[in-house]
């Protein structure tokens, strides 16, 4: 069982609750830490991250950086350049890592895609070390392969992060999205200490919406505790993220959604 200090409450779990009523529900509720989303920072990460301090709460994590392919030169040159201002903000809120999406191929060139991730992360590294910003690359479920991320196994995440130095850039272990994985066990071992970042849900049968029908741990088929356990003998001992998309939760209060999650987190993680 995972102690109750390591969970970081993600914000989407409370959909579009504003940032300031979910720091309330985690006061209120115990929880430590939090990963807020770039919408929800807005414009001033300095004053997200002084409304967060003064609560008491630390940052796991931005989301999202990434989304590096795009059809034109100009287009991938505006995306670096919006990644690079995630960076920034990441540093203002006080966190040390920032969660990459990788984004769809442009067209039918997956492998070309890929390779822009590549490009991509290569030109915003630099910045991120000057900055104490880590990049973990995160791979999304096969089914988002067309629409959100050509990166979709925890072995395509390896050899893209092998490429940089592992202080530098890490992965992001999602349990929705890589449990399926024959090969999840061996490609956690080899990230070692690359794992940057842990995300647990559950997935739910059948999954009521590709996008939006993430579950509540327990309510699902995912091992989630076997997949904490080996992430943590790899070397990753940091904060928990529970990270839910789901019409159904956001249907209730950050409070409500905030108690649940600490429920479920001590009983399935």
């Amino acid at each position: 069982m995972a102690e109750l200090s390591r969970l970081s409450f993600n914000q989407m779990t409370a959909g579009k609750a504003p940032l300031r009523e979910v720091v309330d529900a985690c006061m209120k509720h115990g929880i430590q830490w939090i990963g807020p989303w770039r919408h929800a920072v807005g414009e001033d990460p300095g004053a997200a991250a002084k409304l967060i301090r003064e609560a008491g709460l630390r940052v796991s994590s931005l989301c999202r950086g990434g989304m590096f392919p795009a059809a034109t030169a100009e287009e991938r040159r505006k995306r670096i350049e919006d990644n690079l201002r995630a960076i920034d903000e990441a540093a203002a809120l006080g966190t040390d890592l920032l969660v990459l999406v990788n984004g769809p191929a442009p067209g039918r060139d997956i492998d070309g895609a890929r390779q822009m991730v590549v490009d991509g992360i290569a030109a915003i590294v630099d910045h991120a070390e000057r900055s104490g910003v880590r990049l973990g690359v995160e791979p999304l479920h096969p089914m988002f392969a067309a629409d959100r991320s050509v990166v979709v196994t925890m072995g395509e995440a390896n050899e893209i992060a092998a490429r940089f130095d592992p202080l530098r850039v890490g992965l992001v272990v999602d349990v929705y999205h890589i449990w399926w994985d024959p090969q999840v066990y061996k490609e956690i071992a080899k990230a070692g200490k690359r794992i940057c970042a842990f995300h647990v849900s559950d997935w739910i049968v059948p999954t009521p919406d590709m996008l939006m029908g993430r579950g509540m741990m327990g309510d699902g088929v995912i091992e989630i505790r076997r997949l904490r356990q080996a992430v943590e003998k790899a070397g990753y001992t940091g904060p928990i993220e529970v990270e839910i998309f789901s019409q159904l939760l956001w249907a209730r209060s950050a409070d409500e959604i905030v108690s649940l999650v600490a429920e479920r987190f001590r009983e399935f993680v």
